[in-house]
């Protein structure tokens, strides 16, 4: 099978790659989830978080926002001491302060979902070929710059323009699997498919 050679022969990255990476989500807990993630991996590999993501997850019960949202100094100390998780203060503030700000976006769009779609890039504005060069050459994109943007205005932090471009690509606003990659065809049919909200 060929495939983006990002994952490697590491099994659960393979795992990653072929069954969710690019797939579009319409999901407000998974989005939260996914750009709080990206935030937790600036400057470590995504492999570090995935193989944390489940120990995460238990901690942020869930990503459920709501929840999120009413942790206290007492819920930083608890992650803080949490070996299981990436300990570092600012990221796990930056959850919780975010948590709120999603709640606010909610009241704002109506989703997480509705808001984070309106500024899915149109075919024009991708690449023609999109092979590992030209994905290389992308570590942010106008679309994530702009989305960077509006979400620091509205409160957000660690949502940098190439956090937001990895977040876009996981969450399949973007197919970014390259040429020839088993998974392109497959994501862009999911992608022709998917309604956006």
């Amino acid at each position: 099978m060929l495939r983006c050679a990002w994952p490697g022969n590491d099994e659960l990255y393979r795992h990653y790659h072929d069954n969710e990476w690019g797939r579009p989500v319409g999901d407000d807990i998974r989005l939260f989830e996914k750009i709080c993630l990206e935030g937790f991996q600036s400057g470590l590999s995504w492999l570090t978080i995935l193989r944390k993501r489940e120990n995460f997850r238990e901690a942020f019960v869930g990503f459920d926002f709501d929840r999120v949202a009413a942790f206290t100094e007492r819920d930083v100390e608890r992650l803080l001491a949490n070996a299981a998780i990436i300990r570092h203060r600012g990221k796990i503030v930056s959850t919780i302060n975010n948590a709120r700000r999603a709640r606010e976006l909610v009241d704002e769009a109506g989703s997480l979902a509705a808001w984070f779609w309106k500024f899915e890039p149109q075919s024009h504005e991708r690449p023609t070929v999109l092979d590992r060069a030209a994905v290389m050459a992308m570590p942010k994109t106008a679309a994530s710059a702009l989305i960077s943007k509006e979400l620091k205005k509205r409160g957000w932090s660690f949502v940098g323009p190439t956090t937001v471009y990895a977040f876009m690509q996981a969450m399949g606003m973007v197919n970014d699997h390259i040429e020839g990659c088993v998974c392109r065809p497959v994501v862009e049919r999911e992608r022709q498919k998917f309604r956006r909200p």
